[in-house]
């Protein structure tokens, strides 16, 4: 893990790539990281998250300087420009049911070939999807969702990387640490090493790459 400023860690990221971002509509989201990428110009990425947040707030801070090229997300209701952006061709969106969508982050994460979920059976969701059937019930196979890079909110970070989030703040932020090839965390607060109680950990060290000094 190493420990990086705010301008390096966005840096690392290329234009084109995929982001999964943390948070329920912004909270837990890595703010700073967003308003980063906004001054950099980082353009045609890929975000996979819980939803597009709302105008000026977290991932719609991406959608409105329109570096989005595609947004994977369980909803957009709250985002009127992410709607428009949709409807006039300017950005694509993938709808994927909240379960199915974590459930998929979690593949990735620990080396699954897929879920089966009946979420969708029946529905314009199975097409072209591999349909499995399992004691009489039918199933979609989901395969695994990655990306290139994990953008984390944690509320305490130590030295080595291990982190803890603040009460629904945690929501995505632990499991999409798991799913990518590149982890870059923006904490609360930094704390020396053993003031993280081990029971207290949500993310451990080995899963983050970068901290945002």
């Amino acid at each position: 893990m190493k420990t990086v400023t705010l301008e390096e860690a966005v840096a690392l990221i290329p234009d084109g790539a995929s982001l999964m971002i943390g948070g329920f509509m912004a909270v837990g989201t890595p703010e700073r990281l967003m308003d980063e990428l906004v001054r950099q110009g980082k353009r045609d990425l890929t975000v996979i998250g819980n939803d597009s947040a709302m105008p000026g707030r977290g991932i719609g801070k991406l959608v409105s300087a329109g570096l989005v090229r595609k947004v994977i997300a369980s909803h957009i209701g709250l985002n009127p420009e992410t709607q428009k952006k949709l409807l006039s061709g300017e950005m694509e969106v993938e709808l994927v049911p909240q379960g199915t969508l974590i459930e998929r982050i979690r593949a990735a994460g620990y080396g699954l070939g897929g879920i089966l979920t009946a979420t969708g059976v029946g529905t314009v969701v199975e097409e072209g999807k591999k349909k499995i059937e399992v004691d009489g019930r039918a199933y979609l196979l989901e395969k695994p969702l990655p990306a290139d890079f994990a953008l984390i909110e944690a509320f305490l970070a130590d030295y080595l990387g291990n982190l803890t989030y603040a009460l629904t703040a945690r929501n995505f932020n632990p499991v999409i640490a798991t799913a990518a090839k590149t982890t870059i965390v923006d904490a609360e607060h930094i704390v020396p090493v053993g003031m993280i109680p081990p029971d207290h950990v949500m993310t451990p060290a080995p899963l983050v790459d970068y901290l945002v000094a």
